[in-house]
């Protein structure tokens, strides 16, 4: 492990990642703070879902499980970097998508309910709808960074690797069903991040693009 966080702080790894969060979060503020027109996103579908708080407990998770898995991926991967970098990648490009199309088409949402009662979970939820609000939520960046995280994870060999991935189907699923059931987002935001990661998975963990010799030695150099 000390000698991949030697490698990772000689090649800049840990330094890139802090600018892009920097830069993300001050795009993010300004596009939220913006006084525009936001177009809602609201079906008949999402009226048939109804409101469950006890989704607050896989929705939170998305947190730890997006954490852990880069973290293992930058970590404890072996020598895999290529993996790390496909990883990377992916939560990089669907996160900058996710901006560009807020900037583009302001959008949120009504489908939130009064709540009521003080069980922990409702006081979750709430905890959740005052810090984020729900303006720019097209497309789910729950649902995008979960499906990066599941296949990425699904693809690597490792110890444990059925429980693993069982385990980080059904969480992944969780977590998707919880954006909904807990009235964050629309179905059109789950489903336009399944098809944006789809696009994201084509390009990236596509064999072509990776057998580029010129564009893997670039990334990979000194890694293998």
């Amino acid at each position: 492990m000390r000698t991949k966080l030697n490698e990772i702080i000689k090649n800049g790894h840990l330094g890139m990642i802090a600018v892009f969060f920097i830069v993300y979060m001050i795009t993010f503020s300004y596009i939220e703070d913006r006084d525009v027109h936001h177009y809602i996103i609201h079906t008949t579908i999402d009226d048939q879902i109804p409101f469950c708080e006890y989704f607050i407990v896989p929705y939170l998770l998305w947190f730890l499980f997006v954490a852990v898995t880069v973290l293992y991926f930058m970590f404890f991967n072996k020598n895999q970097w290529k993996e790390y970098y496909q990883l990377i990648i992916t939560l990089g490009t669907g996160m900058t998508l996710f901006l560009i199309i807020s900037l583009v088409f302001p959008n949120g949402q009504d489908l939130r309910p009064v709540l009521t009662g003080d069980s922990i979970f409702i006081k979750a939820v709430q905890m959740i709808y005052h810090t984020d609000t729900p303006t720019n939520v097209l497309p789910s960046i729950h649902v995008f960074n979960s499906l990066a995280c599941c296949v990425a994870i699904l693809k690597n060999q490792r110890k444990y690797k059925k429980s693993t991935d069982a385990a980080c189907v059904v969480l992944t699923i969780l977590i998707i069903m919880s954006t909904m059931f807990l009235k964050q987002h629309s179905v059109v935001d789950v489903v336009l991040a399944a098809l944006m990661y789809t696009g994201c998975y084509r390009i990236i963990y596509g064999n072509e693009l990776w057998s580029q010799n010129a564009f893997r030695t670039s990334i990979f150099s000194d890694h293998s």
